[in-house]
């Protein structure tokens, strides 16, 4: 304990550290905290930056096949580009009226549908539709309008903002 004597110089205070050990945790730790933000905002960069490339192009050029029976609502790309999916989306209506609950795309056990789709909009295939693949989805009792046979089916499809195809069929019993 050091004497309460005002004449007592700090450099008698006996230290723990000394110098050289004292900078190395707080500059280790800025460095690690740089490392992480610059790694970060590069894997956010990439992911923004592919988006709006796949967004901000022109919709592709291709031709579709829509059928429906029942709950079932079966697409099939027949000729022209290949359509990267991420970039697209679907709008379903049911005798002019759109379903309360689209898909998005891709998706697994999306609100308003049975399980996932099989083919291109199920998030386990490749990102890519292409020429001669199939996709399907089966619209649950819970989506409104129903999907009931005889109705008039319309299916648009959009990449980013611009609609490309837009697909009409009446529902088989």
């Amino acid at each position: 304990m050091l004497p309460r004597d005002s004449t007592a110089s700090p450099a008698a205070v006996p230290t723990a550290l000394t110098d050289s050990d004292r900078a190395v945790s707080p500059a280790l730790g800025a460095v690690l905290l740089v490392g992480i933000t610059v790694a970060v905002a590069a894997i956010l960069g990439t992911v923004l930056f592919g988006q709006a490339a796949a967004l901000g192009g022109s919709p592709p050029t291709a031709s579709f096949d829509v059928s429906a029976e029942s709950d079932r609502i079966t697409l099939s790309h027949e000729g022209g580009d290949a359509v990267d999916v991420h970039a697209l989306r679907v709008e379903i209506s049911i005798d002019g009226d759109p379903l309360t609950h689209q898909p998005p795309v891709p998706f697994f056990a999306a609100e308003g549908f049975h399980g996932g789709p099989r083919g291109a909009f199920n998030p386990e295939t490749d990102d890519e539709w292409a020429v001669g693949e199939t996709t399907t989805l089966r619209v649950a009792a819970t989506n409104d309008p129903a999907l009931e046979a005889g109705a008039r089916l319309t299916v648009e499809l959009f990449y980013g903002d611009h609609r490309f195809a837009s697909l009409s069929t009446r529902v088989d019993g």
